[in-house]
């Protein structure tokens, strides 16, 4: 089994898109970096765009060279810390500083060993099991496995069911609520954005506790790779899986246009530029964010459209 890429889309919410992506015949990634909080430390157009764009290149190469997905995190963050104090122009003097992103990493080996239903490991997210499919004498299903922190996310319409693979659906009603809290406290718009001195210190403290009790990103910190989520699943041919950043997620997540399944079914009929269109759409329509809350106008937005053959 492998990866065939139908579609792929990334748009940037401002000046620069600060998520990446990268694809091969056995593997899919989306990183979104945090947008930073501060001035920037390494080179490049943001220290969050030097980090997705590293992230990405490292885990393809260390999975190009036969690393199991867990090994190739743990290579690619211990790569980052390196670079890192390797380029940065001065030691970071508070943890919000250290840039940070969210993952979702899917693999699918080329020659797949065929197991039944769902296999976890202690300590893995658990969201719901399949039973095995009975498949005949046709293709067997792929094993895929899936590593993510953060916000993005994966979903896969397969026999008809639509799975979730990732924590944004469930918490993106939280971020909405926090962010109708912290610019009421500061009489801001709902949509301020995130650098306002005014928000600033609280999105600064927040940004302090990552890589800390349950809440660890990719980042250069190579103790993250203990904490990653995981799951595996089976999959036959021909299903589909859209792995997305938050920022794209949006039309499902906080604007209501879409439900799981019907972002994957357009997303396959209308293609991803015609959503992204409809996405920056409805956010130039709420630019201030009176309707649907968020932080800033326009998150930057990743998707990768793939079908398994």
């Amino acid at each position: 089994m492998s990866f065939s890429l139908l579609d792929s889309l990334s748009l940037p919410g401002g000046k620069q898109n600060e998520d990446a992506f990268a694809h091969s015949e056995s593997a899919a990634l989306v990183l979104d970096g945090a947008t930073p909080l501060g001035g920037a430390l390494m080179p490049g157009s943001s220290d969050a765009a030097w980090l997705a764009g590293f992230g990405a290149r490292r885990l393809m190469a260390h999975l190009k060279d036969d690393d199991a997905p867990q090994q190739a995190l743990a290579h690619a963050l211990a790569d980052a810390e390196k670079s890192f104090a390797a380029l940065s122009r001065r030691p970071v003097r508070e943890k919000w500083e250290t840039p940070c992103a969210s993952l979702m990493l899917v693999s699918c080996p080329l020659r797949s060993s065929h197991r039944s239903g769902d296999a976890r490991s202690p300590g893995e997210s658990s969201t719901g099991a399949f039973a095995d499919r009975a498949h005949g004498g046709g293709p067997q299903p792929a094993l895929l496995e899936f590593l993510w922190f953060g916000d993005c996310t994966a979903l896969i319409l397969r026999d008809g069911d639509c799975e979730i693979i990732g924590d944004v659906f469930d918490k993106r009603g939280q971020e909405a609520a926090r962010v109708r809290k912290l610019t009421r406290e500061k009489n801001l718009a709902p949509a301020a954005d995130l650098n306002r001195p005014e928000i600033l210190s609280a999105l600064r403290a927040a940004r302090n506790r990552v890589n800390s009790g349950s809440n660890w990103l990719f980042s250069p910190d190579p103790r993250a790779a203990a904490h990653v989520s995981r799951r595996t699943m089976n999959a036959a041919p021909g299903a589909l899986l859209l792995i997305a950043s938050d920022g794209f997620l949006a039309l499902a997540t906080d604007y209501g246009a879409y439900n799981a399944m019907g972002l994957v079914i357009a997303a396959r009929d209308k293609g991803l530029a015609a959503l992204g269109a409809e996405l920056r759409a409805i956010e130039e329509d709420d630019a201030l964010g009176e309707k649907f809350a968020r932080f800033k106008k326009s998150d930057d937005s990743t998707a990768l459209l793939i079908e398994i053959v």
